[in-house]
């Protein structure tokens, strides 16, 4: 769990506990949302949205506002199983 601040809001970042993650992509999901701090308050509660990572793969994230602002990772699809058209 990492704990940042936007715009003097407090924010969470966790993991979720179905999906296991190694020390380095917790660090690089990190800084992958210090990249984006900006736009994250522009999304509501229950929004889910993703970044792709060239080194992990697809990140997905949901917001929750309530009762506090927090990310969660649901889950990273790696790049060896991402399809694209």
């Amino acid at each position: 769990m990492y704990r940042f601040s936007i715009d003097g809001e407090e924010w969470i970042l966790r993991f979720a506990p179905h999906a296991t993650f190694e020390a380095e992509e917790k660090e690089v999901i990190f800084k992958s949302i210090l990249k984006i701090e900006k736009n994250l308050t522009s999304f509501t509660h229950g929004e889910a949205f993703l970044v792709d990572d060239k080194n992990i793969g697809i990140i997905i994230f949901k917001v929750e506002r309530v009762p506090s602002f927090i990310i969660s990772v649901c889950n990273i699809v790696p790049r060896e199983r991402c399809y694209f058209n």
